[in-house]
């Protein structure tokens, strides 16, 4: 006993229909348009009805032992097999296509430091590994607007704005009060969070507001200290005058780990150091993503969720 062949159900919706008509429109009978599109002989019948019926043409003359199309139905063929070939081609990832998404831009915003520390060197080696990627930059340590600047990939500290964002949080980042120990020497170290008054600071600035950022520390308390040595809306500065010696700063541990652990910085009041906030890379985008921002996405997540490329605890 022969098996009949299973046969996947047609959704007749014009374009299917096209579909089996040109396919017909190339074989011998019903049958063999059948076998080519592996649906039933009936499925077949139907399409070519159903179009005729909707075109008010026929397009095949035949009988029980033939079948020839007519000449409506030729020049119908004609245009419909460069139609139906456009529309597949929008759905086909060829060669060339898949080239393309892997060429062209990636707009990425970051905080300033963590930019300029951790991603441009990563950035840099996937631009000479990807030269067809165009990598465009834009550091800021205020939010980004992502509409206005079309960005793609994002990396945030803190509590992101927009729930509608594809995120993964990486790590914890905790924020240390740092000094050298020539400022420790000259200037001694602050014992309560009410004597960082008494100690040369460094502000930053928030560019949205025009105010100093307050320091935050354990139990929900917040300190803008009094005697700023240096005021900077700039946290790539604040971190190189921190190393200079100018005032006790607090900073983001993976950027002060390095240089507390070479003993050019140490830290101060640690009993009172905040809870501590989630690092995030996220796309503000849902939907398709082009390989080109896939590849970047997951090179800046895996970077930056290395503890030894981003260092979390001393």
């Amino acid at each position: 006993m022969r098996h009949q062949p299973s046969y996947r159900p047609i959704m007749l919706n014009r374009l299917e229909m096209m579909r089996i008509f040109c396919a017909t429109a190339e074989a011998s009978s019903f049958k063999e348009a059948a076998i080519r599109l592996g649906v039933s002989p009936q499925a077949v019948t139907r399409a070519v009805k159903e179009l005729e019926a909707i075109l008010a043409e026929p397009l095949f003359y035949r009988n029980t032992r033939q079948m020839r199309i007519t000449e409506f139905g030729e020049q119908l063929a004609l245009r419909a097999r460069d139609t139906i070939a456009d529309v597949d081609e929008l759905f086909l990832r060829s060669g060339k296509q898949l080239a393309s998404e892997m060429s062209g831009i990636v707009r990425i915003t970051a905080p300033i430091v963590i930019g300029k520390r951790f991603l441009v060197p990563l950035l840099g080696k996937i631009s000479r590994e990807h030269p067809q990627i165009t990598i465009d930059l834009r550091l800021s340590d205020t939010h980004s607007d992502v509409v206005e600047q079309q960005i793609d990939i994002g990396v945030r500290v803190g509590f992101l704005r927009d729930s509608s964002f594809v995120a993964r949080a990486l790590s914890k980042v905790s924020f240390l009060i740092v000094g050298t120990p020539e400022l420790v020497a000259r200037s001694g170290r602050p014992r309560t969070l009410q004597e960082l008054h008494d100690h040369p600071t460094i502000a930053l600035v928030d560019k949205s507001s025009g105010k100093t950022w307050p320091w935050f520390f354990a139990d929900g308390q917040q300190l803008t200290p009094k005697m700023a040595s240096f005021i900077t809306d700039d946290s790539s500065v604040e971190l190189d005058l921190a190393l200079d010696s100018i005032g006790f700063a607090q900073i983001g541990a993976p950027l002060v780990i390095p240089y507390i652990k070479s003993g050019h910085l140490v830290t101060v009041l640690d009993e009172h150091i905040a809870p501590s906030w989630d690092l995030y890379v996220y796309r503000p985008q849902r939907g398709p993503v082009p390989d080109r921002i896939r590849l970047v996405y997951d090179e800046i997540a895996k970077a930056l969720g290395d503890k030894k490329l981003f260092p979390i605890q001393p």
